[in-house]
């Protein structure tokens, strides 16, 4: 029995390659990768439905790193799609190399993404996983060349599929016959394709190019505000929120919260000097119950260090201009 590694995001073209191959006699592990973009939990969810076993790999430090300078560019936002493609083959590559399996696989779709699932860009991520001849595409093989697997006898390319184009009609087709339901909707799996997540992005990058995954983790949820070139301002929205960014705030970051009034807890990151406090600090009294009075006593903590500042909560049409989104 051969023994193939797929990379798995959960969605429903994934899960039917692992299905496509499993149906035909292949032992199937699936992988999947987490960064600070996109992580397992669809992933899991699926595996267990289909039985079968699966890796979670975090490669948010590495993956970071090639997000911000791709060599293929980037899709419509900040999704470098080819790039990130090819790294999680490459790294795939090593855990196949290492456990033994016999080749790789992915639910890509011939067609199905005008920019990166194009037959040529197909062939520049396999071009640049490092494992170009052990990478199969199980739901499109038979309209792709004949692959290395193929032809030893590891699989049966007539069990293999000829699916190509944006609709999924045939993989819902698919889904249901095989009984395969609750799959999530197409899109969504990762943030690096939604714009209003991006915009937050570009301008973090754009002023701390060293910035870490902590650091993207701070964007994601709640508010975001540009305080100045030197400082920015994560805002929560709610308990849950404020819970979230107190948890990721770093020695060097600044928290802030009204001392008398219940309301949200703001971080500020970066270089920030009194002027981007006292801005930070009105935008923080401006989102809590003390609002409408004139000014609000908010206490400022960096690390062990404690004090007050009292300020007027900001008007609103300042929030708007130094709001990122």
């Amino acid at each position: 029995m051969s023994r193939a590694l797929g990379l798995m995001s959960g969605g429903l073209d994934s899960s039917l390659a692992a299905l496509v191959l499993k149906r035909q006699g292949v032992d199937v592990t699936g992988i999947a990768f987490v960064t600070p973009f996109f992580g397992a939990e669809r992933a899991r969810v699926a595996a267990e439905q289909i039985g079968m076993p699966l890796l979670v790999h975090d490669i948010s430090d590495i993956h970071l790193e090639m997000l911000k300078n791709p060599r293929y560019g980037y899709g419509r936002n900040l999704n470098p799609c080819i790039d990130c493609h090819a790294m999680m083959f490459r790294l795939a590559g090593e855990v196949m190399a290492a456990e033994g399996f016999d080749f790789l696989f992915s639910g890509e779709v011939l067609g199905q993404r005008p920019m990166s699932q194009n037959s040529t860009a197909l062939r520049t991520v396999a071009k640049h996983s490092g494992v170009p001849d052990q990478i199969l595409r199980p739901l499109s093989a038979r309209l792709l060349p004949i692959t290395k697997m193929e032809e030893a006898g590891l699989v049966d390319r007539e069990q293999l599929l000829d699916i190509q184009g944006r609709t999924r009609r045939r993989q819902q087709e698919l889904a249901r016959e095989w009984d395969f339901t609750g799959y999530p909707a197409s899109g969504g799996g990762c943030l690096l394709t939604e714009k209003s997540f991006t915009g937050r992005l570009r301008d973090l990058l754009t002023h701390n190019p060293q910035a870490t995954p902590t650091d993207i983790e701070l964007l994601k949820g709640g508010r975001y505000f540009r305080l100045s070139e030197r400082a920015a301002l994560a805002l929560g929205r709610n308990v849950s929120d404020n819970d979230r960014l107190k948890s990721l705030a770093q020695p060097a970051d600044v928290l802030l919260r009204a001392n008398s009034f219940s309301g949200p807890l703001g971080v500020v990151t970066g270089q920030p000097d009194a002027a981007d406090l006292d801005t930070a600090a009105a935008i923080v009294a401006s989102y809590g119950k003390g609002q409408q009075e004139s000014a609000v006593e908010m206490l400022l903590q960096r690390s062990d260090e404690r004090w007050m500042l009292n300020v007027a909560p900001a008007d609103r049409t300042l929030c708007r201009q130094l709001s990122v989104e």
